[in-house]
């Protein structure tokens, strides 16, 4: 016997075990993406390197470690598997010409890919769900974004171990200012640089201020800041969003070292942070990008979106101990007999036609085996059909949950007993 093949380290199965809770994250959130008013954008997850790295920089850690890139053999070209949607989504906008009639209220969600070491948290194959406001000037869109996202945590019960970081990271003149302070300052502290740092002197010394290098900790802190060097349309605006949430009522810390790892954000930049997941505690992050889509070849035009993973959320869901309802089927068709499993695939189609969720038992076995397996499905009612029932179009009903007695009744009236509180199933398409 050859050995088994078994999944790319980093890219993970999704067990059905593990299925409702995704389904009760991903249901919720298209309700919450609704009532703000967003519009699902999908995307290729494969598209040419050249946007990434305009867009991300090459300088980062995404472009020159972390992107799964090829040459396509057919035409020779560089591609890439998406490391993250914002770049995809604008280029679409772009593209198609989406801000033609004004701004764009926009979502996505599916895998991105990374090449880093996999850990708890952090995989090579991750999943997000990303807003982007395209078109849109000034500080609304900033608050609304943090707005929406204290009210997701207020849904999914993360309130209290989700925490919001906040900074500004101004203009280009402002952050130019701070680029030439910074650079003076690192070198004159260059024996307390590590190799990625003495590489990002020059080409992205903001970078620097990311660093989780220890040793480097004391030397970042005292580095001078960008907040010192906001102009007064820059401060106005994170002013504004301040004040937004502290109208909104929402706590916030201001953090002068939180720049992000992509090079296209200016003004306000943030994070959701949380203390429940070990190194990997931030679960969603995003800011404004007013420079992007003229960056990629578009029309100029103001920017700002977010993005959170989903493996993240999902793992602070399961630390907290917060669980999605169960699910379970209306209906289990327990049937014994040639006729009876001809007769079965027809009552579970009219059972399914009134709204019911009906699992037919397959594999064969005897009623006693069937039942128990019935029981252990968690539904409502066994629907028992045998071939003396399938002769006479008849199923007998046993209530598997609270009271009640077995009762043996025509097909239809199966569907009633059944079917209490049920809605019809709407065939309806769109």
């Amino acid at each position: 016997m050859s050995n088994p093949l078994r999944a790319v380290r980093g890219m993970n199965d999704l067990l059905p075990a593990e299925a409702p809770l995704w389904q009760y994250f991903e249901t919720l959130l298209h309700g919450w993406l609704k009532a703000y008013g967003y519009r699902e954008m999908r995307t290729p997850i494969l598209e040419h390197t050249a946007l990434f790295k305009r867009a991300i920089g090459e300088v980062t850690d995404i472009v020159e470690k972390e992107m799964y890139t090829f040459v396509d053999e057919l035409n020779g070209e560089s591609m890439t598997l998406r490391p993250e949607g914002t770049a995809s989504c604008v280029r679409a906008a772009i593209e198609h010409t989406l801000l033609f009639d004004g701004g764009k209220r926009l979502w996505y969600a599916g895998p991105m890919f990374r090449h880093e070491r996999p850990q708890k948290g952090r995989y090579r194959q991750f999943h997000q769900f990303g807003i982007e406001a395209l078109g849109f000037a000034g500080p609304d869109l900033d608050i609304e974004h943090l707005l929406m996202t204290a009210r997701l945590w207020r849904l999914l019960g993360l309130s209290d171990c989700i925490h919001l970081e906040l900074n500004s990271l101004g203009g280009a003149e402002s952050r130019a200012r701070h680029r030439e302070k910074l650079i003076a300052y690192f070198q004159a502290h260059e024996a307390v640089l590590d190799e990625d740092a003495k590489r990002r002197l020059h080409s992205n010394p903001l970078r620097i201020l990311d660093s989780k290098n220890p040793t480097m900790q004391a030397m970042v802190e005292a580095a001078p800041r960008l907040m010192d060097e906001l102009d007064e349309a820059a401060l106005a605006h994170f002013d504004a969003v301040k004040q937004g949430l502290d109208d909104a009522g929402i706590a916030y810390k201001i953090n002068p070292r939180l720049v992000r790892g992509l090079d296209y954000y200016n003004d306000t930049v943030f994070e959701w942070v949380t203390d429940r997941l070990g190194a990997q505690g931030t679960v969603c992050a995003g800011g404004r990008y007013d420079g992007l889509v003229a960056q990629l070849g578009g029309k100029p035009a103001p920017a700002c979106g977010f993005a959170m993973g989903v493996e993240r959320l999902l793992g602070l869901l399961a630390e907290v101990g917060v669980a999605p309802p169960a699910a379970a089927p209306d209906v289990y068709l327990v049937n014994v007999g040639l006729a009876a499993s001809r007769f079965a695939l027809q009552a579970g189609e009219t059972l399914r036609d009134a709204g019911l969720d009906v699992v037919l038992h397959g594999g064969g076995g005897g009623f006693k085996s069937q039942m128990k397996k019935a029981d252990a499905s968690g539904a409502r009612y066994a629907v028992i059909i045998g071939d003396d029932e399938a002769s006479v179009g008849e199923v007998s009903v046993k209530p598997l949950r609270g009271e009640g007695e077995q009762q043996r009744v025509a097909l239809v009236a199966a569907v009633e007993l059944c079917g209490a509180g049920v809605s019809p199933a709407s065939t309806d398409l769109f």
